[in-house]
């Protein structure tokens, strides 16, 4: 942010407009929380989503919360990650702040949640049920950088499923299957067309794999673990294919987001840089952080140090190529500009990139033009690509290599 920009926040304080966006980015979160209408009782009745939340604080023994919409609309959006980007960022906070949950202690090495409770979670449609709390939920809200945001908690005494679970066939064959392993469960649902949010549902509420190794999975761990086995599968195939013909850049600006693409015609590899501009949620300082990790042709064995986003962005790209079947060396940028204020899931990264590799790419004929492209679609020169990019400088030092010996056997 710069020191202009600074001042005018100091100003305006939310309430003059004078950055001319038509909400305040740094007030909006505390507007969507009070928005939300509290129950008046400890007794609540209606649909879930289904909405389910699994904690890590404290594993093997975790915090399972189910929750129920305070407000109206049409409940079986809440869940709906996939259909997200087509609403503003701030009502999909408002929506998912307005979830009242009902919160228990469980271990996950034991069947402490229900078999109706479970059933009613990975159901395709809203299920309705009855809660009684111990007491009033609290304003707070519960903000996660995995996980979209969720509303208030309070202590559940008893959940009750008053509505019958709807659950496609391929969801209920792989959660009465007891003999196959999580892995193929979770490709089989893929491949049937069951989208990646239900598929990660299920597995954080224990509804994949073995039965004698079911358990329930914290969210976190579930949603990292779903987009990494099923681009880890794509990938596998993609390497069957020929590569790309040409360079391609794709650019896609989405809610103070910039995401590019760069698809280089070799044999895959993988890279996730972000640049995180100051006063942002993640970066308070006043400069801007740069971060990225990437991968080879055989894949890693480590986690990537970006986390979530880095295989919800993998996912996209692997899904993009098995499209065209072709593989190529993909580059990924990010750029998280200052109006970006709230943690909102790693769902935003997956979807954004869909969405990227949906438009159509500009194609170049070598790597020093796709560069020039990218110098001029981002905030950050490219200087600071050449540096951060392992892949960038590979490809480059490949590129001069080629090109030197080119002309020592075209000067024989």
């Amino acid at each position: 942010m710069s020191s202009r920009a600074a001042a005018l926040c100091l100003k305006c304080r939310g309430a003059k407009n004078l950055c001319g966006k038509p909400f305040c980015p740094l007030m909006s979160y505390w507007k969507a929380l009070n928005d939300v209408r509290l129950p008046e009782t400890t007794e609540l009745e209606g649909p879930t989503p289904p909405t389910v939340f699994v904690g890590r604080q404290g594993y093997p023994k975790v915090r399972f919360s189910i929750g129920v919409p305070a407000t109206g609309g049409d409940p079986s959006f809440y869940e709906a990650q996939e259909k997200w980007l087509e609403k503003p960022l701030s009502e999909i906070l408002r929506m998912r702040l307005s979830l009242i949950r009902g919160e228990t202690s469980v271990d996950v090495r034991r069947a402490d949640v229900p078999e109706e409770v479970r059933l009613a979670s990975i159901s395709r449609e809203p299920v309705e049920v009855e809660m009684n709390l111990s007491r009033k939920p609290n304003l707070k809200a519960l903000l996660d950088l995995f996980s979209p945001p969720l509303g208030p908690a309070s202590p559940v005494e008893r959940i009750r499923v008053s509505g019958e679970p709807k659950l496609p066939r391929p969801v209920e064959k792989m959660y009465y299957s007891l003999d196959i392993k999580a892995s193929d469960a979770i490709m089989y649902l893929y491949e049937s067309g069951v989208p990646v949010s239900q598929i990660q549902r299920m597995l954080s509420t224990g509804s994949l794999g073995y039965g004698f190794q079911r358990r329930l999975v914290p969210t976190r761990w579930s949603i990292t673990a779903v987009d990494s086995t099923i681009s880890e599968r794509l990938i596998e195939k993609i390497k069957e294919y020929d590569t790309f013909s040409s360079y391609l850049f794709f650019q896609w600006r989405h809610e103070d987001n910039n995401f590019i693409a760069i698809i280089v015609p070799r044999e895959w590899s993988y890279e996730w840089i972000e640049a995180w501009f100051p006063h942002t949620m993640w970066n308070p300082s006043s400069i801007i952080e740069v971060e990225g990790d990437h991968e080879g042709y055989r894949g890693r064995t480590t986690y990537a140090s970006l986390g979530g986003c880095y295989y919800a962005a993998r996912l996209a790209t692997a899904e993009y190529m098995l499209r065209e079947k072709r593989q190529g060396t993909a580059i990924l940028i990010r750029e998280i500009y200052e109006g970006f204020f709230s943690p909102i899931g790693v769902w935003f990264v997956r979807e954004n990139v869909r969405q990227l590799y949906r438009t159509t790419p500009e194609r170049f004929d070598s790597l020093s033009e796709v560069l020039e492209r990218l110098g001029r679609a981002t905030r950050l020169p490219l200087h600071v690509w050449l540096e951060k990019s392992r892949l960038i400088r590979d490809l480059t030092r490949q590129e001069t290599l080629l090109s030197y010996l080119t002309r020592s056997l075209q000067g024989r």
